[in-house]
């Protein structure tokens, strides 16, 4: 059994429920589990973020750029950093934002290059972009053509009961049920005999 833990902050639900998602789709894969993780308590899940196998990072688009809250956990990581505590584990990213756009790519940047600095292997959507063309729809998955994590669009005036709307929701859960099947490949790999001994002769030819 792998766990993903997913590490989000939400201001007014939406990502939340973008969250919960996600997480529906890695709890839909055999062999793999969920952790919701607000960023409001991630002092009291340092252990629970060492354990587990893949952490995917989420949050609001806010100005361009990750919430202040989610940017607060980034910041205190940097011991972990330090000490390369997430060194090979797998990483992914979502985010939600009002607007169509909102800038919501430079968020997801934004955790592609946290994750880099963190040394994590990252996981992007996997799905081909929808309601590009005269045949597609709102209903489309993946309908804001996100390819390095998943997004998801919330009307501002709109509760959380309402938006984002189900088409984001199931990108969403897809997007959670390929980073489980990913980490569950990933976890496997590193385990075979064949891989260890290849990067130990490596290891062993550059030493010399």
């Amino acid at each position: 059994m792998i766990t993903v833990a997913i590490v989000f902050h939400s201001g007014n639900g939406h990502t939340l429920k973008q969250a919960k998602a996600v997480a529906e789709g890695v709890q839909g894969v055999d062999g793999a589990r969920a952790q919701l993780i607000s960023v409001e308590k991630f002092d009291d899940h340092w252990g629970d973020l060492e354990k587990a196998e893949a952490i995917i990072f989420g949050a609001p688009t806010y100005m361009g750029s990750a919430s202040a809250e989610f940017k607060r956990f980034m910041d205190a990581s940097s011991k972990v950093w330090y000490a390369q505590g997430w060194k090979d584990k797998i990483a992914a990213g979502f985010t939600n934002s009002a607007s169509q756009s909102g800038d919501k790519l430079n968020t997801l940047l934004q955790f592609v290059i946290f994750a880099g600095q963190h040394s994590m292997t990252w996981i992007n959507s996997g799905m081909l972009p929808g309601n590009n063309n005269s045949k597609g729809s709102i209903e489309d998955l993946n309908r804001l053509g996100g390819f390095i994590g998943a997004m998801a669009q919330s009307n501002f005036d709109e509760p959380a009961d309402v938006a984002p709307p189900a088409t984001d929701l199931r990108t969403a859960a897809k997007f959670g049920a390929r980073v489980a099947e990913a980490t569950i490949r990933w976890t496997d790999g590193r385990k075979a005999p064949a891989a260890q001994s290849a990067v130990s002769k490596f290891e062993a030819v550059h030493a010399t």
